[in-house]
């Protein structure tokens, strides 16, 4: 393993900004993996921390195929992590939504920059993303519609869904977009949850990385569990929203078949205990994503379904 700073920004108060890498082999640029790149993504610097880790024993048992390199970067914004604020410290600006970055604009386009210069020439990119939403997903991989997607290779994830939509404006700036643009085969992987460790999809995510980095040949690595992944088209997943407001009380798991009519939550007054509204399914499907807040405002998303 050899540890790199990729990109560095001299502060007035405390440390400098530093973006390190982790790199694993040597020959050509095969893969790079992006942990969090907001500060409140705890789960996702944890399941690259994982990563290092299990890629050093691997590395050391002379699993890492040679001539591959293999880079993994835990984190792009670790001031906001070290403050627990999700978009940048001082003008609340999101990295992610920056790329490919401006080396002569602001704090943000010219940390975007400097981290896509070191990243962008890497055949394969994975990043562990975030929902704007917390809440509970089923496993997935995400990749957007640039004429550039490869959903065969995001198979090899074994994950149980990829999930395929048409870019919007605002993808335009993101990594995941950017990568693609750049020729990256980009993959986008949500792993449950955002802002605590879920130990059980944290260790899922780790095997999903590492039996996909055996599958293309850039690791001697064994599968424990093989699954095969489904396609899933943005129109076939639908939302449920809330009509009022109040406490939300989910009635369903992630991953559990509901009918049409079912009772998916109900919503409670805070104040006076009594349920105010129940909200059922549209139609049948799958629970996709369930959010996790206690309190829930009018109109807000509670659910993503896949029609099944």
């Amino acid at each position: 393993m050899r540890r790199e700073i990729l990109f560095e920004l001299s502060s007035p108060y405390r440390d400098d900004f530093r973006i390190r890498g982790y790199h694993f082999g040597k020959g050509e640029k095969a893969v790079c993996i992006v942990g969090a790149t907001r500060g409140n993504e705890i789960q996702q610097v944890y399941i690259a921390g994982q990563l290092v880790r299990r890629l050093k024993e691997l590395e050391q048992e002379g699993k890492v195929i040679e001539g591959r390199e293999i880079l993994v970067v835990p984190s792009l914004n670790p001031f906001s992590m070290n403050i627990g604020k999700r978009f940048w410290v001082q003008d609340n600006t999101d990295i992610n939504r920056m790329f490919p970055g401006y080396n002569l604009g602001e704090t943000t386009q010219r940390i975007a920059a400097g981290a896509f210069e070191q990243i962008k020439d890497y055949a394969i990119g994975i990043q562990f993303a975030s929902f704007y939403i917390s809440g509970d997903f089923i496993p997935h991989v995400r990749m957007m519609k640039t004429g550039l997607e490869n959903v065969e290779m995001a198979k090899d994830f074994s994950l149980p869904y990829v999930a395929v939509r048409n870019p919007r404006p605002f993808d335009t700036t993101t990594l995941n977009y950017n990568w693609q643009i750049w020729n990256t085969n980009a993959f986008s992987i949500y792993a449950v949850d955002t802002e605590r460790i879920n130990m059980e999809a944290a260790k899922l995510t780790v095997e999903s990385v590492l039996t996909f980095l055996g599958r293309q040949g850039m690791i001697d690595y064994e599968p424990t569990a093989v699954t095969e992944s489904v396609i899933v088209e943005e129109d076939e997943i639908f939302n449920i929203k809330t009509p009022k407001a109040g406490l939300f009380q989910s009635l369903v798991t992630v991953g559990e078949l509901v009918k049409e009519g079912q009772p998916m939550a109900n919503i409670i007054a805070p104040y006076e205990g009594e349920i105010v509204e129940t909200l059922k399914a549209d139609k049948s499907g799958r629970v996709f994503f369930i959010q996790d807040a206690p309190f829930i405002l009018e109109k807000t998303l509670a659910f993503k379904m896949i029609v099944e």
